[in-house]
Parts: C-alpha cells; sequence; structure tokens
C-alpha cells in the first residue's frame, strides 16, 4: 500500500470512529518509520505538528517498551491504559518499520473507554488493523 492510500484510510477510520463515538477519539494520528534505527514522521494529522516530534521519546510513555521492541507484525497494535494528556493513547503496526501513533492530547484510553459509546467506535479501527495486516504500508 502506498502513503496516500493508508492516509485516507486512516481518515475515514478516524471520522467513523468519531462518529459512532458523538465525539472525537483521537485527534492525533502519526504515521511514524523507524527504519535503519532513526525515527521519522511519515504523516501527522493533528494539532502539535511542532511538538509531536519533539516530544516523542517522553509521549511514548507506558507505550515505550512495547513500541521500541519493533517485533510486531503488521495489523498488530496496542494501547495505552493511562496515557494522560499528549501521552500516546496507542499504536498500529502498518508496515515494516512504520507505525500508526494515536493519540487524544486532552484525554486517556481510560477516560475515553468509560463511554460505553467506545464499545462500537472500536469496530472502525480493528477493520484497518485488518487492512494494514493485508496490505502493508510500504514506503
Amino acid at each position: 500500500m502506498k502513503v496516500d492510500h493508508a492516509v485516507n484510510l486512516i481518515k475515514n477510520c478516524a471520522e467513523r470512529m468519531n462518529s459512532m463515538y458523538g465525539k472525537t477519539v483521537f485527534d492525533e494520528w502519526v504515521i511514524v518509520s523507524f527504519a535503519a534505527g532513526k525515527t521519522a514522521i511519515v504523516h501527522y494529522m493533528g494539532p502539535r505538528q511542532d511538538g509531536f516530534n519533539k516530544n516523542f521519546g517522553r509521549d511514548a510513555g507506558e507505550l515505550r517498551p512495547t513500541l521500541m521492541r519493533q517485533d510486531h507484525g503488521a495489523g498488530d497494535f496496542e494501547f495505552a491504559r493511562y496515557g494522560n494528556g499528549t501521552h500516546f493513547e496507542a499504536f498500529m503496526v502498518v508496515g515494516a518499520h512504520l507505525y500508526l501513533i494515536c493519540n487524544n492530547t486532552g484525554n486517556s484510553m481510560d477516560g475515553i473507554t468509560k463511554d460505553a459509546r467506545w464499545l462500537s467506535a472500536q469496530v472502525p479501527f480493528l477493520e484497518l488493523t485488518e487492512t494494514f495486516r493485508k496490505d502493508p504500508l510500504a514506503i
């Protein structure tokens, strides 16, 4: 899969999740590459483009050990229960050394999951994981 197609799928997923949830689930969606041992932003959608890269290490928070392990396959994902503020709420593997970071800069997964509508809002997210599992992003 190419980047532009992946970005369109991610935007569609975000819109569907927000519609099902009744408000924004994740306001930050970022494709990040860890190829050649370097972190590089491939595509950013969110409110703090300048601050994202600068604060990446700190914001990885409780996801950092799992994210940095990088032994995941396309479609794998992980949630951080207490990633408050700019600390990342989730990541999804979208290709070899390519990760989608999902974040709500004003809430945590703990707060998001307290709303019963979270159950239905997960469906587009899981569908997106299956799409990347079948057709990973390649750069």
